[in-house]
């Protein structure tokens, strides 16, 4: 049984090959394994890569504490509502940009995944969508400059890529006729062939503007160039590439923040970000990757409506702490920043995850340890806690909001 309540936590990298290979070694304080890219760094219980606790000298599985002590780890409300830690937290370095995908309602992923255990697709099957039956929504607080792509353009902004670009000037008029999920469905399940023959000089264009210097981030070509860079021969074109045209280009900066609900194709294209999500590894994808693809699911779960992404910088909360609202039970997420010797008081109503992205600090309570850049700390459920700065700190908060 464990005594404290205040732990410090030790976490995963993952190495994805879209990870960059400096920051978050250097954040973390080691070396790059084998020089491979670090995507990933996850905190909180997901079996497949949970968190450990360091107390007395020794380390502690938090899925094993939670699994053994729920109301003491996450506290009663959240293990009767959950069932588990609702939550995984991560730091990402986002180097090459990711598949475009979209996450299923909690509804829609209880269907899926029931329907693909009666098939009898294994879990781990790479051909698989639904590993778990939990929905996935996520917020993404930028670390730096961060671009990703985020929902339809607006009708008006489309109308406009559609017929300025001479590749898409035959899908104009099918928009105008059977709006977002005709033109969309339409490209998703084009013959190879034509999206080949529709894509090929597109690309070839965008390569030569980018080796011009005549693009910038702010350009679909700039990032369509980016990924067929080191392809001299094209081959078959990804058409992932027309969602990159499609879908809203955003720039984020640090400190502001966007929440990604079901539904909502997006991807992520390059920066560094603290992520908070719903436990879930539920993601449809539509392109941009080597993973499996499956249109018609993507099709299924995906808004097909223009939307005007929300750039949220946080709301004061007083002390030196910003909270981000999300629409969701599952967690919340706070950004406190201190001056040395400055204190923020806290009580926990579930168990919380600090990870410090500069600086140091102690926490008090039922337990004492001292976090710096690279360490994140657990506070246990039902705590009193004080978290004081030893030098200039920005620290990032992972909660689950009080139930009602």
């Amino acid at each position: 049984m464990v005594q404290d309540k205040i732990f410090r936590l030790k976490g995963k990298v993952q190495h994805y090959a879209w990870g960059g290979h400096a920051f978050i070694p250097q954040w973390l304080g080691t070396q790059s394994v084998d020089n491979q890219p670090c995507a990933e760094y996850w905190m909180g219980a997901h079996p497949s890569a949970a968190s450990v606790l360091e107390t007395n000298g020794t380390e502690v599985s938090l899925l094993q504490l939670i699994q053994q002590q729920p109301e003491e780890a996450i506290g009663a409300a959240v293990w009767n509502r959950f069932g588990e830690l609702p939550y995984l937290f991560k730091i990402l370095d986002v180097k090459d940009m990711l598949s475009i995908q979209v996450h299923p309602s909690k509804a829609e992923a209880e269907k899926g995944y029931d329907a693909e255990e009666a098939a009898g697709v294994p879990v781990n099957a790479p051909h698989r969508n639904y590993k778990d039956r939990n929905h996935k929504p996520e917020v993404m607080i930028a670390l730096s400059e961060f671009w990703l792509l985020h929902g339809f353009l607006q009708p008006d902004l489309l109308r406009k890529v559609l017929r300025s670009v001479p590749a898409f000037s035959e899908l104009a008029p099918l928009f105008d006729k059977e709006g977002y999920k005709g033109l969309y469905q339409h490209v998703m399940e084009m013959p190879q062939a034509q999206v080949n023959a529709l894509l090929t000089p597109l690309v070839l264009a965008e390569c030569q503007k980018y080796e011009a210097g005549q693009l910038n981030r702010s350009q679909p070509g700039w990032w369509v160039a980016k990924l067929c860079a080191n392809q001299k021969l094209l081959g078959n074109v990804d058409r992932g590439i027309f969602s990159v045209y499609f879908f809203n280009i955003v720039q984020v900066q640090p400190g502001e923040a966007v929440f990604q609900g079901a539904g909502v194709p997006h991807a992520y294209l390059e920066g560094q970000n603290v992520e908070l999500m719903a436990n879930s590894d539920n993601v449809l994808r539509g392109g941009l990757t080597p993973k499996h693809v499956d249109v018609p699911e993507l099709l299924k779960h995906t808004i097909f409506e223009g939307i005007t992404p929300v750039i949220m910088k946080g709301d004061a909360a007083g002390n030196g702490e910003r909270l981000y609202p999300c629409p969701v039970p599952d967690f919340g997420i706070s950004k406190i920043e201190l001056q040395p010797g400055e204190k923020w008081n806290h009580i926990t109503d579930s168990l919380e995850i600090l990870v410090v992205m500069n600086g140091s600090a102690t926490i008090t309570g039922n337990g004492s340890v001292t976090v710096e850049k690279g360490q994140a700390a657990a506070v246990l459920a039902g705590e009193p806690y004080v978290l004081q700065a030893g030098s200039p700190l920005l620290v990032y908060r992972a909660f689950v909001p009080r139930l009602a």
